[in-house]
């Protein structure tokens, strides 16, 4: 590492998303959105029930799938709090990497000594964040902190064991994370506010981080536009709000969409009927019978008429996985779309 310069990447907390900002510091730079995560818990969400549908006698009519649908999401809350498995989800589907326990069985004698880890995420109360290894220093990336704290190879153990004392979950990457950044050309790859140089922090100095941003809450999404907000004078609710609705703007489209006449529910023993699950805008879920000779855009006019929360936003309807907006099969119809237990993701943007 010898005439290296070194930059450690560092997101603030904003709102609830210390899950988020876990993420990016454990990867050292802004990878996964808020809306990009929200995404993921809901596909997961519906990943869940479609097993439980399958594999519970009565399918969707069980009462465990019916109490399941219920709770709501199992991997996101109102707040922005994601899951382990979102986490876990998100840096397999990234990076191809595993995030286990530190207590599970074979990983401690697979680790030897903690040294070896290359990173850390811990969790407690709904409450994440991320150590890293950069430059063969260990730094803790709390995003509740004002800035990265050292941790010594001598004291990483005990510290990795203090926050297990203390209630904490730690979950690791032994080794493949990206590489550290080393130059200001590679900062593009993060928020301009966030990076802090090394040598600074190692020698007790710079009052905060080196930032190129000309206001708060500037930077790149993974879309690649640009966000151009002030985050100070908000409060906690509005930066969430904020951070989802933009991660989820779309581009305009110019293609005219069908509009069709929602036509009755047809009977469960009529020729041609499926089923499709929806996740409305409102968070609930139904599930719907329509005849697979319908056009697709009879799911959008259902849609419209059963959600009446719009106000002249428009309607996303994603499906599979990865999601596909119901745009992209809109010309066809129902069964030749393959939309039959199918779940649609539904929200207003």
């Amino acid at each position: 590492s010898a005439g290296s310069e070194f930059w450690i990447y560092h997101e603030r907390q904003q709102a609830l998303l210390c899950g988020q900002h876990a993420l990016n510091n454990l990867v050292q730079g802004c990878v996964f959105s808020a809306d990009s995560l929200a995404q993921l818990a809901l596909q997961l969400d519906d990943m869940e029930l479609q097993m439980m549908a399958q594999n519970n006698e009565g399918g969707i009519t069980s009462k465990e799938y019916l109490e399941r649908v219920a709770e709501g999401s199992a991997n996101v809350d109102p707040s922005g709090n994601f899951s382990i498995e979102v986490l876990r989800a998100a840096l397999q589907r990234q990076y191809s990497l595993e995030l286990p326990n530190i207590r599970q069985e074979g990983i401690a004698g697979a680790i030897g000594d903690v040294t070896n880890v290359e990173g850390f995420i811990c969790n407690k109360d709904s409450h994440w964040f991320a150590i890293r290894k950069i430059n063969d220093r260990y730094w803790n990336l709390n995003s509740m902190e004002e800035r990265p704290s050292l941790i010594s190879h001598f004291r990483l153990a005990a510290e990795v064991q203090g926050l297990q004392d203390s209630g904490y979950s730690v979950f690791i990457v032994m080794s493949g994370l990206p590489a550290p950044c080393t130059s200001k050309e590679q900062q593009t790859r993060g928020l301009p506010e966030c990076w802090w140089k090394e040598d600074d922090l190692v020698k007790g100095k710079g009052a905060s981080a080196i930032t190129g941003a000309s206001f708060p809450g500037s930077g790149m999404r993974l879309d690649g536009h640009q966000n151009s907000h002030d985050l100070s004078g908000m409060t906690e609710e509005e930066m969430l709000q904020l951070a989802l609705a933009h991660s989820m703007q779309q581009p305009a489209t110019t293609s005219e969409e069908k509009t069709v006449a929602l036509t009755p529910e047809p009977a469960a023993d009529a020729a041609g009927v499926v089923k499709i699950q929806f996740r409305m805008p409102s968070g609930g879920r139904c599930v719907r019978r329509f005849l697979d000779s319908e056009p697709v855009e009879m799911i959008r006019a259902f849609v419209e008429d059963a959600s009446k929360d719009g106000q002249g936003q428009q309607l996303q309807l994603k499906f599979g996985f990865p999601p596909k907006d119901l745009k992209t099969v809109a010309n066809k119809t129902i069964g030749e779309a393959s939309l039959n237990g199918e779940s649609i993701q539904c929200r207003y943007v």
